[in-house]
């Protein structure tokens, strides 16, 4: 969903995600015409669209004014399920979380808090067959890791999703294990990918804020 035209892609560093989304036949979905730029007051239009054609929304972070939040408070108008993961206090983007929380949103911890909300035929299909889990399968986590390459997953696991990291603590943390252009390269690649984003002044985060379902 675009604050875009569809063919504007923004932030243009989205490009290769662009691409990727409709390699695989998905959809690039924008209600403003084509050719249409970025304008602040146009991300929040969509919002109401995002939320309406979920089951629910799922928010791990969000700052008090965000874009987030109005996702959330339009998916409450719209009587969807609200889903929240609690976060640190002492960090801005838990706001949205914890308030969520505390108005009557869903805590969150593992998938399956999340899946036991969902419809019984939607739920069904989710479930695996008998037999296909394997023997001593623990919950899963909804902070597990992604599929990433070996330097990216060294990348990944030294950061957090509520406390940014500066990149000279990361380098320092991985200097032994991996070269200054080798963490340039992951680091790219995790960006590129939305699976890590960058707060003012060099510092890095887990890239998790609102999942739709």
């Amino acid at each position: 969903m675009f604050g875009t035209g569809a063919d504007v892609v923004y932030p243009k560093e989205n490009s290769r995600l662009a691409d990727q989304i409709l390699s695989v036949g998905r959809a690039l979905i924008s209600e403003f015409p084509m050719g249409t730029f970025a304008r602040p007051q146009n991300f929040p239009i969509p919002n109401r669209i995002i939320s309406e054609i979920c089951f629910g929304v799922l928010v791990v972070e969000a700052a008090e004014y965000s874009g987030t939040r109005i996702t959330a408070r339009c998916a409450l108008e719209q009587s969807r399920d609200v889903f929240a993961v609690p976060g640190n206090v002492t960090n801005k983007n838990s706001w949205g979380p914890n308030t969520l929380i505390k108005q009557g949103a869903k805590l969150v911890a593992t998938w399956e808090d999340v899946c036991e909300e969902l419809p019984a035929d939607v739920r069904l299909a989710l479930t695996p067959e008998t037999g296909a889990e394997s023997p001593g399968a623990q919950t899963a986590s909804l902070f597990q890791e992604p599929s990433l390459s070996p330097h990216e997953k060294k990348i990944y696991k030294v950061l957090k999703a509520d406390e940014p990291m500066h990149l000279d603590q990361i380098i320092e943390k991985l200097e032994p294990e991996l070269s200054s252009s080798e963490i340039f390269t992951a680091r790219f690649e995790l960006e590129l990918a939305g699976k890590v984003k960058q707060p003012p002044g060099k510092n890095f985060v887990r890239s998790f804020s609102l999942m739709c379902f």
